[in-house]
């Protein structure tokens, strides 16, 4: 599977894992002062700002596969690291199945959509991601009754589609600095 990655694909995915585990911290703790107030996970208000990270490796590297492979490297670093956000051994779940997610829908957007990578593209990208990690965590440990998981789910989303247009953004600096070598097709 690795072998349709470039050396540059493999350090672009690399550092994006990392920034996107290294902020996961001083973000939540920002955040957890409005999220518990309102009694919703911390999480699914600043997983955006985190999971903008995955649809950026995709968006950079243009090949398939890329955010999962991101999500699978930051699962690797929280459980081996034991920093904040690991959540054990399913971390390998909560952590690649929203990269599984950006994967799938950017396939059908862009090559079977026949779109290029947009603000749409992102924007949709980043909910999904934040979306399912949510899910995720909720189904690991929360067991949130409906109600509150359709609130957490709605902040979710709005969090996600922040985090995509953010990423849709530094997609575009990515392609002035000409750090993208080629468009998703």
């Amino acid at each position: 599977m690795l072998k349709k990655f470039s050396t540059y694909d493999i350090i672009i995915i690399a550092v994006m894992a990392a920034v996107g585990v290294a902020i996961k911290p001083v973000v939540s703790s920002a955040v957890h002062l409005v999220s518990a107030p309102l009694m919703i996970p911390g999480g699914s208000l600043a997983g955006g700002l985190y999971m903008m990270w995955l649809v950026l490796a995709a968006a950079i590297t243009g090949k398939p596969g890329s955010a999962t492979l991101c999500g699978i490297v930051q699962a690797v670093i929280v459980v081996f690291t034991g920093i904040p956000g690991s959540h054990g051994v399913m971390s390998f779940v909560s952590y690649t199945a929203p990269g599984v997610c950006v994967d799938v829908l950017l396939l059908l957007l862009l090559r079977v959509g026949g779109r290029d990578f947009d603000l749409l593209a992102a924007v949709l990208s980043g909910i999904v991601a934040n979306l399912a990690g949510t899910y995720c965590v909720n189904i690991i440990f929360f067991h949130l009754p409906a109600l509150f998981l359709a609130l957490t789910l709605c902040a979710a989303a709005l969090s996600g589609a922040a985090g995509g247009a953010i990423a849709n953004a530094l997609y575009k600096v990515a392609r002035k600095y000409r750090l993208v070598r080629r468009r998703i097709p």
